[in-house]
Order: C-alpha cells, then sequence, then structure tokens
C-alpha cells in the first residue's frame, strides 16, 4: 500500500491565528508566518486546529485561514484542513468546505464511544472522497482509539491514511500503531512536543507543533541524520521554553501569539476570550523565554 502522505516528514506546524486590534484575523500575517515556516523546511501545515483557537472563530474565517494558507504554499507541501466540530452534521458540513477550497487532507477529532458508531462517522468522511484522511486520536486522560480499531480502519478505508496521536502515554500507543500497521500508517504526535525525541526514537513520521519553525526542523534535520546527540543537545535548550508553554493549552497560545508579535510577524499578541488569564509575571517570563528562542533559532 502507498500512503499518499508518505513524504510528509518532519514537522508539520499548527498554525496560530492572528488578530488585529480590531479583532479581525490578519491574513497578510498568515502569509507571512507561513512563508517563515516554509523557509524552515516545515513538512506541512494543519489549519484551523486547537492551536489558532477554532472553536472561536467563524466558519467563514476558518475558511479563508485555510484558503489562504493553500493559496500560499501553493503545493509546496501538504495542508490538512481541521474539520473537527461539535458533531457529526458540523463536522461533514466543514469536510466539505475544505475538500471544496482544494485543501489536499483533512483532519477530524471523532468522539468514541463504541467501534460501530465510530467507524460510521469515519466512512462518512471518507464518502466525501478527501485527497487523505487524517484522524485525531485524542484523549487527555486515557489511551483513546482501540488499536484493532485503527488497523481495521486503515486496512478497509482506503481514504483513511493518517493518524495524529494524542494520548496518555503517547509514546506506546505510536510504537503500537507502527508495529500493527507494519509502519505503512502516517503517524504524527501533537501535544506530545516535550517527548520530541522520543518521538522519533520511535519512528514517528512528523510532529506537529506550533512556532518555532527554524528550530524545530533543526531538531528533525539532527535526528534525521543519526545525530541524536546534538538533536538531543538543541532540545535540551529549548525545554525552559517548553515547560512554560505547555502548562496548558491556553498558555501556549498566549506565548506562541506574543512570540509571533515580538518578533514582527504578527500585528498582536491578541487572544480571543474566554482564555485563562495571562498576567504581567506571565508576560515577564515570556519575554525572558522568547529572548532564548531568538538566541537558539538558528
Amino acid at each position: 500500500m502507498r500512503n499518499p502522505v508518505a513524504a510528509m516528514r518532519g514537522i508539520v506546524t499548527v498554525l496560530n491565528t492572528p488578530f488585529t486590534e480590531a479583532d479581525t484575523v490578519d491574513l497578510d500575517a498568515l502569509r507571512r508566518n507561513i512563508e517563515i515556516a516554509l523557509e524552515a523546511g516545515v513538512a506541512g501545515f494543519l489549519v484551523p486546529a486547537m492551536a489558532a483557537e477554532v472553536d472561536k472563530l467563524s466558519e467563514a474565517e476558518r475558511l479563508a485561514m485555510v484558503r489562504t494558507t493553500i493559496d500560499a504554499v501553493n503545493g509546496r507541501v501538504p495542508v490538512i484542513g481541521g474539520a473537527s466540530a461539535a458533531d457529526a452534521e458540523s463536522r461533514e458540513r466543514a469536510a466539505r468546505a475544505l475538500i471544496d477550497a482544494g485543501c489536499p487532507g483533512i483532519l477530524a477529532s471523532i468522539p468514541y464511544t463504541d467501534d460501530a458508531s465510530y467507524e460510521r462517522h469515519v466512512r462518512a468522511l471518507a464518502d466525501l472522497r478527501p485527497g487523505f484522511l487524517m484522524l485525531q486520536d485524542w484523549d487527555f486522560a486515557g489511551y483513546g482509539l482501540p488499536v484493532p480499531l485503527i488497523v481495521r480502519l486503515f486496512e478497509s478505508i482506503e481514504a483513511f491514511a493518517a493518524i495524529k496521536i494524542e494520548v496518555v502515554p503517547a509514546g506506546v500507543k505510536y510504537s503500537e500503531v507502527l508495529a500493527a500497521t507494519g509502519g505503512e500508517i502516517h503517524v504524527s504526535g501533537g501535544w506530545a512536543v516535550m517527548q520530541m525525541i522520543e518521538a522519533f526514537d520511535r519512528g514517528v513520521h512528523a510532529v506537529m507543533p506550533t512556532g518555532m519553525h527554524a528550530i524545530y526542523t533543526e531538531i528533525y534535520r539532527r535526528c534525521a541524520a543519526g545525530n541524536r546527540t546534538a538533536a538531543r543537545a538543541l532540545f535540551e535548550h529549548l525545554l525552559p521554553v517548553l515547560a512554560f508553554s505547555n502548562q496548558h493549552l491556553d498558555i501556549s497560545i498566549h506565548f506562541f501569539k506574543r512570540l509571533l508579535w515580538r518578533q514582527g510577524i504578527y500585528p498582536t499578541a491578541r487572544v480571543r476570550p474566554p482564555t485563562l488569564p495571562f498576567d504581567t509575571i506571565h508576560m515577564q517570563i515570556a519575554d525572558e523565554l522568547i529572548d532564548l528562542v531568538n538566541e537558539l533559532t538558528p
């Protein structure tokens, strides 16, 4: 079986949403971020996802971000459109819009209750004929989808080519899914950047962090070249940043938007409410860590 996204290896960046002072989406700033990421060597883009504050975006804003990304990328790497939604009807509507916009692939998070209902929802998305379908195996309190179900769906649904694993513990799940599919399914890590070296040790195809494109791609290049010691050295220099930003998704969004603002890429560090507070002490620490990021950037 030839996986259509087999070549998508390394860093697939998840784009934050840039907001103006008037709280509109700044598509020109998004283009700047995309171009910088491409110059750094990212392998793909995911938009919009949780890091994009997707639940706070209108359908029109979501689609505008996707269309802008597809246009800016211009076929250089895959663009994965986020089709996750609160219910099946909304999810399928979002998927149709992404496919119609020319998105090469779609990502969907489908709540799991039992194998049969989950498979029905997956097949409904596959019937829309996306270029490829990536499922989000998301469970911050448990082990997520049963591995035998993942294998059965991968073997029987042609569109299902990739899975984004975000479970506890993610590392063992990476290895089990890769082993059970003979390494054929594309496996990426999501909320697991703290275990990036472990992920590459286990053979994942990609990880999906936010921002810091040049640092992340350099870590991957060192791993891919067999220079694990150098990859780990750079990664360990980055750990204070990851320890701070990974406290909570909201803190991560605040931090990386502040980074992009400080770097002159985004016009503001604005985060739409509701969100956890990001106070003056947070900002002080963030600014210290942003200085570190800028020092580490190749």
